[in-house]
């Protein structure tokens, strides 16, 4: 019996690989644009990255007004001296334990709590613009993948059409109706047709991994999209665009806090050529013995005060230089909030005339391929009765494949320009 166990692993092994083969695969995950941002943002280590330092940020905010308020702190020391050398020390034995009430009073306070709230909103900001650049993206591979979709269909229905008109070639050959040729040519719109539906494939699935990558923590292409291409929001008018921009740009609210730091930075600087103060209240015990009171029943607990002025004198220009350092930092930071205010001028106009070529397009595509589906039936008719050549039945179908598949980029380019004037205004 015992030749038998080693089998015994790869016997198990075989059946629970047969049941994995049984068991009916999970149902696709089916996703819709807001759900496919939610899953980007969560698993998007650049938004990720933003939203640590926004964290950070805000840490520094409360770091800099602890600054200003008063601390406590308990200190505990014994020190110990060998016997008849007591060097600085006042006895063999000394224990410490102080209570120590610590308040600064410097003129760079201040200045640092708002430099420090300034870094809370730069960081805000940036979050923000890496939270609108991955939607764009997101958006982007969305839709790109929705189109390869029907592009795909396109392509299935191209091949079945040319499937069909390679019967009906064939029977009019066999009728005497047309020559040889017109199978030739039917023939070879077929093997385009099934190259066509390859590359569409092959689109398809290069689609599904990039967005893949984006949306899953553990690469999964079990999921498929709510296809929502056709129901694009409508383009709001330039006047409220302008307006959500002026409110909730971003890259305005960045470069504005950048600014605010610098000037911040420039009063901190100042600070360090001025005097600063410091005030130290201590309460506890600096005695030979630790106990409340000492052998003569003398108390040992009691409190001293004292107070620091610090007054700069010379430090080699090193306090000046700082200064010049920050006023160059503040002018950077004046001239990038100049050209980020006409950037996103120049980036409004341009965003909104693609948005509005791309909608107009849309409509001009509609109406193409309405027109090259009724062509194509009309020459399909008018090639089953003979008056109309095999040239002209490939031509066609060609037009009738063109003008669906520029539809469906037509209905991406306008996603994506919506996408892009979102990234400058917010959703709207």
């Amino acid at each position: 019996m015992r030749s038998l166990f080693p089998f015994t692993g790869a016997i198990l092994c075989l059946i629970a690989g047969a049941a994995a083969q049984a068991a009916p695969a999970p149902a696709p995950l089916r996703l819709t644009l807001p759900q496919a941002l939610a899953r980007a943002r969560a698993n998007s280590p650049a938004f990720q990255a933003a939203l640590a330092a926004e964290g950070i940020a805000q840490g520094n905010r409360t770091i800099a007004h602890a600054a200003m308020l008063p601390s406590l702190t308990l200190n505990n020391n014994y020190i110990w001296t060998q016997d008849n050398i007591y060097v600085a020390n006042d006895g063999p034995h000394e224990f410490v334990t102080l209570g120590d009430v610590h308040q600064n009073f410097n003129f760079a306070l201040d200045p640092a709590l708002q430099q420090a709230r300034a870094g809370a909103l730069l960081a805000r900001a940036q979050a923000e613009i890496a939270q609108r650049g991955l939607a764009a993206t997101v958006t982007g591979g969305f839709y790109t993948l929705l189109a390869d979709r029907h592009k795909l269909a396109t392509a299935r229905q191209a091949l079945a059409e040319a499937t069909r008109y390679l019967t009906i070639s064939r029977e009019r050959e066999r009728g005497g109706e047309v020559a040889h040729a017109d199978v030739i040519q039917a023939q070879l719109q077929l093997e385009q047709s099934r190259s066509a539906l390859r590359q569409a494939q092959l689109l398809r699935q290069q689609a599904k991994l990039a967005l893949a990558v984006l949306l899953f923590p553990n690469f999964n292409l079990n999921f498929t999209l709510a296809d929502d291409l056709s129901q694009a929001p409508a383009l709001p008018p330039l006047r409220r665009i302008r307006a959500l921009a002026a409110l909730r740009n971003p890259l305005i609210a960045a470069a504005a806090a950048q600014l605010d730091q610098a000037r911040q930075g420039v009063k901190i600087a100042r600070a360090a050529l001025l005097p600063s103060f410091s005030l130290d209240y201590f309460y506890g015990i600096d005695a030979h013995e630790y106990a409340l009171y000492n052998q003569y029943h003398q108390p040992n607990l009691g409190n001293s005060v004292m107070g620091m002025l610090s007054i700069p004198l010379f430090h080699w220009g090193a306090n000046r230089a700082r200064v010049r350092q920050a006023q160059i930092l503040q002018r950077q930071a004046q001239v990038q909030l100049s050209f980020t205010q006409r950037s996103l001028l120049a980036g409004l106009q341009s965003f909104y005339a693609e948005a509005q070529a791309a909608r107009d397009q849309l409509a001009m595509l509609a109406r193409s391929r309405t027109l090259a589906a009724e062509s194509l039936r009309l020459v399909g008719l008018r090639y089953r009765d003979g008056e109309a050549t095999i040239l002209e039945l490939v031509s066609a179908q060609l037009a009738s494949t063109a003008a669906r598949n520029a539809y469906n980029d037509g209905e991406v380019r306008y996603r994506l320009a919506l996408a892009h004037l979102q990234t400058l205004t917010g959703g709207f």
